[in-house]
């Protein structure tokens, strides 16, 4: 039987999130045991707190939500998190490099980062904004964060016009080793996308609206 709670990182990153919204975010993920809590850096070390010793992780974001900020900001973003307590740090790459064809200075940002992720024993999730990529661009990511060996490869932040898509998991996951996995956000909102998206081969869902997918799920007798 499929526990969709256990695919879901329950999210919270608008800009005008709160104290109270994250309370009420940290309850949820221990009601419905999520797989991780997704918080906006300022709160990383109040959510390790209200979590404690619970399954549920703590993911926060890195060079949100555009992905254009330096190399050493994302470094040192990554930094704080962890000193902070994040568990998984889901990380904008600099889609202005992508669409400048340099891949040299991706290379450079995610072997920078990746040392540090690897030295902390950290998850990382990189994501690639897919709904504004070209499929040979999705394709080269691809290959140069499998070089890296990365966690995963996520598709949105849900900031572009176009979030996840079914068509951009199974690109992913036709050019990924089966050892990175794929987190899928973005637009999110309903048990039947979400099962699609799994069936596509994501193995993670990035999602606000978690509680109502694991409602859905529920009534359609799956948990």
């Amino acid at each position: 039987m499929m526990e969709i709670n256990r695919y879901i990182d329950h999210t919270v990153l608008k800009p005008t999130t709160t104290l109270e919204d994250i309370k009420q975010l940290c309850m949820q993920c221990v009601e419905y045991d999520f797989a991780a809590a997704c918080v906006p850096p300022l709160y990383v070390k109040t959510t390790k707190q209200f979590l404690g010793a619970t399954n549920t992780k703590v993911a926060t974001v890195v060079g949100f939500p555009f992905g254009y900020s330096a190399i050493e900001a994302k470094v040192a973003e990554t930094v704080l998190a962890i000193v902070d307590g994040a568990d998984e740090l889901d990380l904008v790459i600099n889609i202005s490099a992508i669409k400048n064809n340099d891949w040299e200075y991706l290379e450079k940002e995610i072997a920078n980062i990746m040392y540090i992720i690897r030295e902390q024993k950290k998850v990382i999730k990189i994501i690639i904004e897919s709904g504004i990529l070209l499929e040979e661009e999705i394709v080269k990511c691809c290959q140069l964060y499998s070089k890296y060996g990365v966690d995963f490869m996520k598709t949105s932040t849900g900031y572009a016009e176009k979030g996840a898509t079914v068509e951009a998991v199974k690109l992913m996951r036709a050019n990924l080793p089966a050892n990175i996995q794929i987190k899928a956000s973005g637009g999110i909102r309903t048990f039947a996308f979400a099962k699609e998206l799994i069936a596509a081969g994501a193995t993670r869902i990035g999602a606000s609206a978690s509680i109502n997918i694991v409602k859905e799920s529920r009534e359609a007798g799956v948990q």
